[in-house]
C-alpha cells in the first residue's frame, strides 16, 4: 500500500468526528417543544387582535385574527433553527476562527443601519431592522452581533501567548519598563478586545437595547476570565460599569422611573407599574400546581407581552411552582452541561466558544426570569426557546449546532 502524505493525514484528522454530545442534544429539544406548547397558549389570545394575524373592523364588523398566527410563525422559525442546526454540528468549527470577523463588521453596519431612518422603533426603543431593507419582517442586528462578539473573542484569546516581548540591549530604560507593564498587565492583549466591547455596546446603548449590552458583556468578560486575564481588570470593568450606571440613573436620569417601578410597582399600578404586576398577579395566581395549560387568565389582554418577555409568568400561572422549577432545571442542565463540554473540549478555541455561547444562554435565562419576578428592573429580554422571535430562535439554535459541532470533536476517554 502506497504510503500517504503528511496533508492526507492531516486532512483525515480534521474531518474525523465522534457523535455529538446527545445529552445537550436532547435538552435542547425538549426545551424546544416545552417553549413551543407554551407560545401556543400564552399567544392565542393576543393573536386575534393582532392586525398582523387579520384582525380588522370592516363596517362596524369585527373580524378576529387568527389565533394559531404566533404559533405557526414561531413553529415555522424552529424548524428552519433545526434545519440550520444539523448542518453546522457537522461543520468543523475551526472554519469559525476564519469566520469570525467578517461576522462582526457584518453585525456592526447592521447596528450602525439601526440608528438610520431604516431602524424600525418598536415601544420606543429602536432595535429592527426590516428583511430586505424596506419590506418583510424584522430582525434585531444584536443577536448577530452577540455571535460575533463570541467569535472574534473565543479565536483572538486562543492565541494568546504568554511570552516577553523581546529586549534589545540598546531598548532605554523606561521603553522596557512600559513593555513590561503591558505584558504583566495583560494590557497590551486584552486592549483591542476592550475597544471592540465598547464599540458594540456604545450601539446597543443607542438604540437603546441595555439587555443586549448585558448580554454583550458578559460574554465578553466570560471569555477573558476564561483565557486567563488578570482579575484585577475585572474589578476595574465592574467599578467603571456602576459609575456609569449611577451616572445615567442618578445624574442623567435615564430610566429612573423603571427603576423606581422596580423598587415599588405599585406606585403607579395603572400605567409604569402595570407589567410588572400583572406578572406578580400572574405568578402568584399559578400556586403549587398551577391553573392548568391554557388556562392562564392574565394572557387575556391583561399582561402586555405575553408571548415574548414575560412568557415565563404565564408558565408560572399555567404550570404553578412544580412546572416552572421543572423548566428552571431543564435551563440549569442544559446550562451546566455546556460548561461541561467547555471544559472537556479538544482545543482552547473549542472550550472559548462554549463558554462565551453557554454565558449567553445562562444569563439571558437568568435575566428574563429575575425581571419576570421583579428581582430585577424590567430591561426588555426574552426567554431562551420560549419567547417569540424568529431571530433569537434561529440564531440560538445555530449556537447550539456550534456547541454540538465542538462535543464531536471531544478526545475519548483513554481507557485503563
Amino acid at each position: 500500500m502506497a504510503k500517504r502524505s503528511i496533508r492526507d493525514l492531516t486532512r483525515e484528522q480534521q474531518m474525523a468526528r465522534g457523535p455529538i454530545d446527545l445529552p445537550f442534544l436532547m435538552l435542547t429539544l425538549l426545551l424546544l417543544a416545552i417553549g413551543l406548547v407554551m407560545l401556543l397558549s400564552a399567544s392565542s389570545y393576543a393573536a386575534l387582535y393582532d392586525k398582523a394575524a387579520g384582525y380588522k373592523v370592516v363596517d362596524g364588523v369585527v373580524q378576529l385574527g387568527d389565533a394559531l398566527y404566533y404559533f405557526k410563525h414561531q413553529l415555522a422559525y424552529a424548524v428552519g433553527g433545526v434545519i440550520l442546526m444539523w448542518p453546522v454540528s457537522r461543520l468543523d468549527y475551526q472554519r469559525w476562527r476564519l469566520w469570525a470577523v467578517p461576522v462582526l463588521i457584518v453585525a456592526v453596519v447592521l447596528l450602525l443601519l439601526v440608528l438610520t431612518p431604516l431602524g424600525v422603533n418598536v415601544n420606543g426603543a429602536t432595535r429592527w431592522l426590516r428583511l430586505l431593507l424596506v419590506a418583510g419582517p424584522t430582525y434585531q442586528p444584536s443577536e448577530v452581533a452577540k455571535l460575533g462578539i463570541v467569535l472574534v473573542f473565543a479565536a483572538g484569546m486562543s492565541k494568546r501567548g504568554g511570552s516577553m516581548p523581546r529586549l534589545s540591549r540598546n531598548t532605554p530604560q523606561w521603553r522596557a519598563n512600559i513593555k513590561a507593564f503591558l505584558y504583566w498587565s495583560d494590557l497590551r492583549e486584552i486592549a483591542p478586545y476592550l475597544i471592540v466591547l465598547i464599540l458594540i455596546s456604545g450601539l446597543m446603548l443607542a438604540e437603546p437595547h441595555m439587555s443586549g449590552t448585558i448580554l454583550v458583556l458578559a460574554a465578553g468578560a466570560a471569555i477573558l476570565f476564561a483565557a486567563g486575564v488578570r482579575l484585577g481588570w475585572f474589578a476595574i470593568g465592574g467599578v467603571a460599569i456602576a459609575a456609569m450606571g449611577a451616572i445615567m440613573i442618578f445624574v442623567i436620569g435615564y430610566n429612573s422611573s423603571r427603576l423606581k417601578t422596580w423598587l415599588d410597582p405599585w406606585w403607579d399600578p395603572s400605567n409604569k407599574g402595570y407589567q410588572i404586576v400583572q406578572s406578580l398577579y400572574a405568578v402568584a395566581s399559578g400556586g403549587l400546581t398551577g391553573l392548568g395549560f391554557g388556562q392562564s387568565r392574565q394572557k387575556y389582554l391583561y399582561l402586555p407581552e405575553e408571548q415574548n418577555d414575560f412568557i415565563f409568568a404565564i408558565i408560572c400561572e399555567e404550570l404553578g411552582f412544580i412546572g416552572a422549577v421543572l423548566v428552571i432545571i431543564l435551563f440549569a442542565l442544559l446550562i451546566v452541561r455546556g460548561y461541561w463540554l467547555a471544559l472537556h473540549a479538544r482545543d482552547r478555541f473549542g472550550s472559548l466558544l462554549l463558554v462565551g455561547i453557554t454565558t449567553l444562554l445562562a444569563v439571558q435565562v437568568f435575566l428574563n426570569i429575575a425581571v419576570v419576578l421583579n428581582v430585577l428592573p424590567a430591561t426588555g429580554i426574552s426567554l431562551p426557546f420560549f419567547s417569540y422571535g424568529g431571530t433569537a430562535l434561529v440564531i440560538q439554535l445555530a449556537e447550539i449546532g456550534i456547541i454540538l459541532s465542538v462535543s464531536r470533536q471531544i478526545p475519548a476517554p483513554k481507557k485503563g
